[in-house]
């Protein structure tokens, strides 16, 4: 048929095609003897079996055990599912289970094709590690058929690997992330080998592209190893995958390039032989590599091995139907028999390919003497470990490992009030003590950044950990840096779920990258939350600095707040934005954040001096408020202001302080009350977060009818999202909902140019919020309204005035961010 697309399995390495180059890396294992024959048989079995299992979850409803002849109401009103994955993970599973229970290995699994649910559901059923779980489970026959017959149905498993999964440590929704994901979860386990299945679509990704290089920061005598296998199937939904027309030297020569070693496993007709032998191999070559570097001579440069599984798409699956291929094509990607609910020539090929797996030899189809009705036949469990904390989905590592780490006193580095200091040096000495006081329990995962971030006090204690680098190898490091967003966040992930603790810092206008990922991430913790029997985790904790406040000498590409609004957006029983106005809040709020459990707290700060606001008590305070008036910076400290003037980030407060001081001098009849806020998550209505303030307090805080004028770090809409739905913000006059808020913030506009420039370019400038402040406050002021016209015009004067020096002598005004002072 023209334009026909068909996959054939490339035919096994063989060596003497390949250039001496080559060959070094391509090993080339005696297969014939690894299984025993019962343990060959085994294996099958198990294979078998999960495979029919998979294949009946996406079909059927009724008729688990194919008792009778399949009818059209045997099948799912709606089929979903992938199977074009499955027969590869089943044996990669089977293949896990028998090595395991042979030699006693502390193993998970980390899944990157998360549509292929059937098979590792099915697998986790036959092992038993679903009922202790999920007791609706049993390994019997009322669990099978809920298991089948619940799959992609409301009440039961999804069609992708999730939090709901025993064993689980990465949801596969979005692709790419597996691989770092499992070097993060190895990192401090000594004792733990991640298998990682990479399937051939995924490898196609950015992430997944940089992560092969996450072993490089594997240090093995302090951590584990992952054993990456990459599944070449040859097919994505509907066309080629790169992988999959690549031939064996190609595939040795990038990952020989990579730095590791290289067996391809794909000799169909001997693959249980060829997957059992390539699997001592590797684990032989992990444990030399870990044992000479635990024996004090590592191996430089190790080359930790990979397998390269070649298996057909829909392996054992349909052949051919409408005269077209399945097996081996991208028609097996989904679901090979779209209408077996309507054709009876699908129906037909349904019942054919579950009948081929002769399952009634591998499970009971009754009960009787010693043998449970639908519980899977011994000879196949013989491989299952038979402890329960050895088996895939029960491992500890996976569910219940939380360590909480000692965070040290921060009042002991506190800064002096009315000092300037940078909210990040501050900062980075208390990293510093966390690190000293967490030494396997606590790292950074920076993209590159930290020392221009200003947190580099933390390599007084420690280094960085790039095993490749003769002067940080098998140094302990406990900093990560590597240039990949994407990479810092599987690592962080794979970290924390493990049960540890970590930091990302990054500058903020590139935090962004990882956005989707993030949230893949909170839907994980969020599904983990309403399970009985995952255990509390580490919170995910982002420092975002470099902010576009003080990013003029970058330019417009740097100026970026957006990481804000997608935290948010986040189920609010996860999510914490924090904006810290000073080193002493911001000392508070790290160390609040580093000691919570299950949330992504993201704390958004200034890397550059900045005045020390709050002394140590005051800042404690602050902080546990999440919002207070200053009254160092109101009139009569706040009481029965005309208007109130609301900071929310270093920067933009400094200028809503500025205004305030501004004020004192060319309108003192004003009567201004200052607010900061610290905890973003205040400001929405009562309800919608743990940490919003109830009505009262937010009347009592923000006054129940003078105008706020808001300046803030991110976007307006932001806030005003916040506060929609606050009963009480329709101005006195009658003005619609919202009318007595103004809200300036980051608008989009920047470029190179001058720190103050860029408050000048957003209105967020002491300028723009004593204007707005006068022009409020005339409606409740007469003596402030005689004049407001006049004085706000005066001060938009001042900003242009100030605009043009800038351009004129390209740099601010002398004195422009000193201190204000009030008298």
């Amino acid at each position: 048929m023209p334009g026909q697309i068909i996959a054939q399995p490339n035919p096994p390495p063989d060596p003497s095609h390949l250039p001496d180059s080559v060959k070094e890396y391509a090993v080339q294992l005696k297969t014939s003897s690894v299984l025993t024959e019962s343990e060959l048989r085994a294996v099958q079995k198990f294979r078998r079996a999960a495979n029919y299992i998979a294949t009946a979850m996406i079909f059927l409803q009724d008729n688990v055990l194919l008792e009778r002849p399949l009818t059209f109401d045997d099948i799912k009103p709606r089929l979903l599912g992938h199977w074009g994955t499955c027969p590869g993970l089943v044996l990669v599973y089977a293949h896990l289970n028998r090595i395991i229970k042979k030699t006693d290995l502390d193993a998970l699994l980390v899944v990157g094709p998360g549509h292929g649910a059937p098979a590792i559901l099915a697998s986790l059923w036959l092992e038993d590690s679903l009922s202790p779980f999920w007791e609706r489970y049993t390994r019997d026959r009322a669990g099978l058929t809920r298991l089948i017959t619940k799959f992609s149905s409301p009440g039961g498993f999804p069609s992708h690997i999730n939090a709901e999964t025993p064993g689980a440590i990465h949801e596969g929704g979005e692709l790419g992330y597996a691989l770092s994901v499992a070097f993060g979860a190895v990192m401090d386990n000594p004792h733990l080998v991640v298998t990682c299945i990479v399937g051939d679509g995924e490898a196609e990704t950015g992430p997944t592209a940089t992560a092969w290089h996450g072993y490089k920061y594997i240090d093995p005598a302090e951590s584990g190893a992952v054993l990456p296998i990459v599944h070449v199937n040859g097919f994505k939904i509907s066309e080629r995958t790169v992988y999959g027309c690549m031939d064996d030297k190609e595939l040795i020569c990038l990952f020989s390039g990579y730095g590791y070693q290289v067996r391809i496993v794909s000799d169909l007709e001997r693959i249980d032989q060829d997957m059992a032998a390539s699997m001592e191999w590797a684990l032989a070559e992990i444990s030399r590599i870990q044992n000479a570097a635990r024996s004090g001579n590592p191996i430089v440069k190790p080359r930790w091995p990979v397998l390269i599984l070649r298996t057909p798409k829909g392996w054992s699956g349909p052949k051919k139907l409408h005269g077209e291929f399945i097996e081996g094509s991208f028609r097996s990607h989904q679901v090979p028999l779209p209408e077996a609910k309507t054709s009876k020539e699908e129906l037909q090929a349904l019942q054919d390919w579950l009948r081929s797996y002769a399952h009634y030899e591998l499970i009971a189809t009754k009960g009787g003497e010693g043998v449970v009705e639908g519980a899977p036949s011994k000879e196949l469990l013989s491989i299952v470990p038979d402890k329960r904390d050895k088996k895939l989905g029960c491992r500890k590592e996976s569910y219940a490992a939380f360590k909480p780490i000692e965070v040290p006193e921060w009042t002991r580095l506190v800064v002096q009030r009315g000092s300037q200091a940078s909210c990040m040096k501050v900062v980075g000495t208390l990293l510093r003590d966390t690190i000293r006081a967490n030494p396997t329990t606590f790292r950074i995962f920076s993209p590159d950044e930290l020392v221009s971030n200003k947190l580099d006090a933390v390599f007084d204690v420690t280094g960085r950990n790039l095993q490749w680098d003769v002067a940080s190898r098998a140094q302990g490091g406990r900093v990560i840096e590597i240039l990949s967003e994407h990479t810092c966040q599987g690592m962080l992930q794979g970290y924390t779920l493990t049960g540890r603790t970590a930091l990302f810092p990054s500058y903020e206008a590139f935090l962004g990258i990882v956005h989707t990922m993030m949230v893949q991430y909170s839907k994980f913790t969020k599904m983990a939350h309403e399970t009985d029997w995952r255990h509390d985790v580490g919170s995910v904790n982002y420092l975002e600095t470099s902010t576009w406040t003080r990013q003029e000498h970058n330019g417009f590409s740097h100026q970026n707040p957006s990481f804000i609004g997608a935290v948010l957006n986040l189920k609010s029983t996860l999510a914490r934005v924090y904006l810290p106005p000073d080193a002493n809040c911001f000392l508070s709020t790290v160390a609040h954040c580093l000691r919570a459990k299950n949330y992504v707290n993201l704390m958004v700060g200034s890397k550059q001096p900045t005045p020390v606001w709050l002394s140590p008590e005051e800042a404690d305070m602050h902080c546990i408020a999440g919002a207070s008036i200053w009254k160092f910076a109101s009139v009569d400290e706040g009481v029965n202001p005309d208007v109130v003037l609301v900071g929310i980030g270093v920067e933009v407060t400094f200028e809503v302080i500025a205004a305030a001081a501004l004020l004192r001098k060319l309108a003192p009849s004003l009567r201004v009350r200052v607010i900061n806020v610290t905890d973003l998550m205040i400001l929405g209505p009562h309800g919608s977060h743990p940490h919003a303030l109830s009505n009262d307090d937010f009347d009592t805080l923000f006054t129940k009818d003078k105008d706020i004028i808001i300046n803030y770090h991110g976007y307006p809409i932001e806030v005003k999202g916040l506060l929609f739905g606050r009963p009480g913000l329709k101005a006195s006059n009658g003005r619609s909902d919202l009318d007595r808020v103004t809200i300036e913030g980051y608008r989009e506009e920047g470029t190179t140019t001058s720190p103050f420039d860029m408050m000048l370019c957003n209105h967020t400038s002491r300028y723009h919020v004593a204007a707005a402040a006068i022009r409020a406050g005339a409606f409740f002021n007469p003596k402030v309204s005689t004049e407001a016209q006049a004085k706000s015009a005066y001060i938009m004067h001042m900003a242009a005035k100030d605009k043009e020096y800038i351009y004129a002598h390209g740099k601010d005004p002398e004195g422009t961010f000193d201190t204000p002072k009030f008298r």
